[in-house]
Order: structure tokens, then C-alpha cells, then sequence
């Protein structure tokens, strides 16, 4: 049997970094990462992009160091009281062409010891973005929740995130959707093991789940205007 992409090695190093987050550290254990975390990340994102086209070809997977699929291991501290400089996980991101960033609908994977899912969705949209996908539930609260209670997808995945606390202006509290669309986040997600992840079956276990997906996406394509 052909190896896996990820192995221990990958979940040492990031449990050793998140012990010593800290520049010296990381620079002195470069090649480590190198080796354990971004060159199996990006065979995993060059090999998934043929998948992905069959299942949803607007949505693009870019093996690069910088830009693409693979999300920066540098943390963003400008405005966080953490300033630990890395991130002690793996974030792979298959966003849709139109995407620029995180908040835009995609499909990820994310590798951190103890902490193993596969994601879909998009994750704190926009105020424009987040009041589409609003209006389309309210346009279209039966589909929506087809979507969401489709057997296959719900096999899969769970619906998770974030909502408001009141009915966001504009909407009918009365309307049966109406927590749904007090959604502030329109993501699923199921849990991964370490072995899962370290598996020659990574591969196309993660886009049986992306093929899963399919009824929930394309409803959030659509309600952003983007083709799926």
C-alpha cells in the first residue's frame, strides 16, 4: 500500500511548535517543516486538484508556498493580545476562483493534533455576502434546508458556527428559517483522527466528503451569485 501524505512526523512538529512557538525555534527546525508539514501539504493540494475539478470545478487548488491552497503558518498579530508568531496547525483551503481569503465559500482541511475536521461553507462572510445567503434563505427556506437535511450530506457532516442572539434587521422573526438565517456562519464540519489523517485513504475519503457537499454549496453559490 502506497504511504499517506501526512505521517507522525507531521504532528510532532506541530506539537513541538506549539511548545516553542517562538522565531529561533522555527528557524532552527526550518527543514523539519519543510519536510513534515508544507511538502506533504502541497503533493496533497496538487493531487486533489483533479478530484475537486469532477466535484466542483469552480473551485480552485493551488499547490504554492505563498498564495494558494495552503494557508500561511505566520499569524496575523497585529490585533490579537496573542502574538505566539505561528499558527500550530495545517490549514488547506480549496477556495472558489473568486474567492480572495478565508471568508470566501470553500473546502478545507485542517491537520492540528487533537483537533482533525473537514470543513465546507464559508466561515464570518461579509456584510454583503452574509446578507445574501440570508435573503436567499428567506427566499428560498425549503431548499435551504433540502440542502442541509440532504441524507448524504448529513452522513458526513454537521452544521456548526456562530448566530446572532436577535432576528438581524430586515428579516421577519416569523419567518420558520428564521434561525437559520441568524446564522453568522454557514460552515459543516466532521472530526478526523490522527490516524485518518496519516492514511494512504486521506485522499479520496476527503473528496468523498467534498462530492458529499454538493446540495449545501451549490445553494451558497447561488445565493452569491457565483457559478458552482
Amino acid at each position: 500500500m502506497a504511504p499517506g501524505y501526512f505521517t507522525a512526523a507531521t504532528f510532532d512538529f506541530l506539537r513541538q511548535l506549539a511548545a516553542n512557538n517562538e522565531r529561533d525555534w522555527f528557524e532552527a527546525h526550518k527543514e523539519r517543516y519543510e519536510q513534515a508539514v508544507r511538502q506533504p501539504a502541497l503533493a496533497f493540494i496538487a493531487d486533489m486538484a483533479p478530484s475537486l475539478l469532477a466535484i466542483a470545478p469552480r473551485f480552485v487548488a493551488q499547490p504554492r508556498k505563498v498564495g494558494g491552497s495552503l494557508m500561511r503558518i505566520q499569524r496575523d498579530v497585529r490585533f490579537s493580545r496573542d502574538k505566539s508568531p505561528f499558527k500550530t496547525n495545517i490549514g488547506i483551503q480549496f477556495r472558489h476562483e473568486a474567492g480572495k481569503d478565508v471568508h470566501a465559500p470553500g473546502y478545507y482541511l485542517h491537520i492540528e493534533p487533537g483537533g482533525c475536521f473537514i470543513g465546507v461553507g464559508i466561515w464570518h462572510p461579509e456584510p454583503e455576502p452574509l446578507f445574501l445567503i440570508r435573503s436567499a434563505i428567506a427566499e428560498k427556506g425549503a431548499q435551504w434546508m433540502h440542502a442541509c437535511n440532504d441524507a448524504n450530506f448529513r452522513r458526513h457532516f454537521t452544521p456548526e458556527g456562530e448566530s446572532l442572539r436577535s432576528v438581524p434587521r430586515g428579516f421577519d422573526k416569523a419567518h420558520p428559517q428564521i434561525e437559520e438565517i441568524k446564522r453568522k456562519d454557514f460552515i459543516a464540519s466532521t472530526e478526523l483522527s490522527e490516524a485518518q489523517i496519516c492514511s494512504p485513504e486521506l485522499l479520496p475519503m476527503v473528496a468523498d466528503h467534498f462530492h458529499a457537499a454538493e446540495p449545501y454549496m451549490q445553494f451558497l453559490c447561488r445565493a452569491l451569485k457565483l457559478s458552482f
